[in-house]
């Protein structure tokens, strides 16, 4: 028996879905998130943004976590 992960709209989960939605949407979020991509990379960058945004949901609901912001951050620069 195979297992395969279900995705959302090409996502690992509707959760990382939300979070790149806001990411890559919210222009303000996204100049900060790509500012940090250009200076310290996207690992180090999400981690950064993962720390100004702890504790914070998007709008939606869905939690801004470290996982879930790099991977929003893999296409940015």
């Amino acid at each position: 028996m195979s297992h395969t992960m279900k995705t959302y709209n090409g996502h690992r989960s509707w959760s990382a879905w939300n979070v790149s939605l806001w990411i890559n949407n919210d222009e303000s979020l996204y100049r900060h998130a790509y500012d940090l991509a250009k200076r310290l990379g996207i690992g180090q960058g999400a981690s950064a943004l993962a720390r100004d945004l702890e504790g914070q949901r998007t709008s939606d609901g869905a939690q801004y976590n470290p996982t879930n912001i790099r991977l929003a951050m893999r296409g940015i620069l």
